[in-house]
């Protein structure tokens, strides 16, 4: 849904303080850990049909830190393991297998840091975990035995944020240099003494996001208030980085966010997106990296096997010291490999969790020297598929992989609506259809008549 948000929309409004970090469980669409100034870390179960009033009660309370929380992350492989991080200097693991409601114990707790963690990402299995801290060292971390394997003290590299590039062992750090230039530095995992790369971008002073691609091994730089979005190419070799083109916008983003891999629309072609949190015109705005192909025909090359929903591990099979690579899935749409629904829930009409977002017209056709061009999505993105088949023994129609016929009849208001609302996205996709076939007559028209032209003069 797109357009301006009731400001009387329902809201998630348990914890007591500000809340510092969201983050969704990757393998439950339905699922957000948040932390917060109060020092919890709580973990809330999002309604199917969204939300109809405010939820003040979460699912589960994390209490462990004797601080506010400022970062979370969920294990990439590993069912229900979450890592919070405080003021306290401490990084916690949480198994939330635990069926208690409120859980006071963490599993492991990684006490080698002496001031505020900014940032922690995993390597692929989650075996794994760099952390970049305001000491400005980046630290490499066993995370289950809670020993550090490597330390970079690199005193020309201020770091802020830490980021492992998939299955390349490297990190990428960013951060400011001696002269508070904005700065990317790229790092061996196996040798963090000194940077195989430092490069100073610009002298402003916004954090830079950065956001890896392992498909297609795009890495994208992305600078808070500023509206710029940097691309490069990343190699195993030398030079390790490879410039490709700028994003630039005259409205800054204060924050800004990424669709998961399967969410995206591959019939387009649509690589990457980004939502883009512009706070002076209170608004999001998703803005789109497309590889400017003609064919409709899925691209096996750039979308190649990538992460699913279902975990490799148990929580506690990674407790017990496995390791496992993320299950792959492939975002063909005749596939049927990919489920935005997890198998441990019971299916149900699902339908997207609605955002303010508005489209802005500064937002796209921007070229990226013949490989990719950032675009904004259309209004109405769907991020399920809609199927229509026709059996030989009656007609059966299929909404968002809804059967509307074979359903029984609504019961209460909010079936009715959901209902409702099917249908309308039905109607949309069917007009949007229709436009497409008619602009596609009008072209084969205009081609007919230019052929014939052309042999009349002939």
């Amino acid at each position: 849904q797109t357009g301006k948000l009731n400001p009387h929309y329902p809201k998630i409004c348990g914890h007591k303080g500000n809340v510092l970090d969201i983050k969704w469980d990757p393998f439950n669409d339905f699922v957000i850990a948040s932390c917060s100034e109060d020092a919890t870390v709580k973990i809330w179960d999002i309604p199917m049909h969204l939300l109809s009033r405010n939820i003040t009660s979460p699912k589960k309370e994390l209490l462990g830190h004797t601080r506010r929380v400022s970062l979370i992350e969920w294990h990439p492989t590993a069912n229900n393991i979450l890592f919070s991080s405080g003021y306290d200097y401490k990084i916690m693991i949480w198994n939330l297998d635990n069926m208690d409601a409120v859980i006071s114990n963490p599993v492991k707790i990684l006490d080698a840091h002496r001031d505020v963690v900014l940032s922690m990402s995993f390597n692929t299995d989650g075996s794994l975990l760099a952390t970049a801290c305001r000491d400005r060292k980046i630290r490499l971390v066993d995370p289950r035995a809670g020993t550090i394997l490597q330390e970079a003290t690199y005193n020309s590299h201020r770091v802020n944020k830490v980021l492992f590039l998939g299955n390349l062992k490297k990190l990428l750090s960013t951060g400011t240099s001696q002269w508070n230039n904005r700065q990317i530095a790229l790092w061996d995992q196996n040798d963090l003494s000194v940077p195989l790369l430092e490069e100073d971008l610009d002298g402003s002073s916004g954090l830079l996001f950065p956001f890896y691609d392992s498909d297609t091994h795009m890495l994208y730089i992305v600078g808070k208030g500023d509206g710029n979005i940097r691309y490069y190419e990343v190699s195993p070799e030398k030079p390790y980085l490879d410039y490709l083109m700028e994003y630039r916008s005259h409205l800054p983003q204060k924050g800004i966010g990424i669709m998961p891999k399967r969410g995206l629309e591959v019939t387009a072609c649509e690589i990457f997106r980004f939502y883009k949190l512009i706070p002076t015109k209170s608004l999001i705005e998703p803005i789109s990296m497309i590889v400017p192909r003609r064919s409709e025909s899925y691209q096996e090359d750039i979308y190649p096997l990538t992460a699913g929903t279902q975990p490799a591990l148990t929580a506690q099979e990674w407790l017990n010291g496995f390791n496992k690579e993320p299950v792959l899935v492939s975002l063909r749409p005749d596939s049927g490999a990919m489920n935005s629904i997890p198998q441990f829930l019971e299916p149900q009409p699902l339908k997207e969790p609605a955002g303010p977002s508005q489209q802005q017209g500064q937002g796209g056709n921007v070229p990226l020297e013949g490989v990719e061009e950032p675009r904004e999505t259309e209004d109405s993105r769907k991020q399920l598929k809609v199927e229509e088949s026709l059996p030989n023994d009656g007609q059966m129609c299929l909404v968002s992989g809804f059967d509307i016929f074979a359903s029984p009849p609504p019961k209460t208001e909010n079936e009715l609506l959901q209902m409702f609302y099917r249908q309308q996205e039905e109607i949309h996709r069917l007009r949007e259809l229709v436009n497409q076939r008619d602009v596609q007559i009008k072209q084969l028209e205009l081609e007919l008549r230019n052929h014939c032209m052309d042999t009349h003069h002939y």
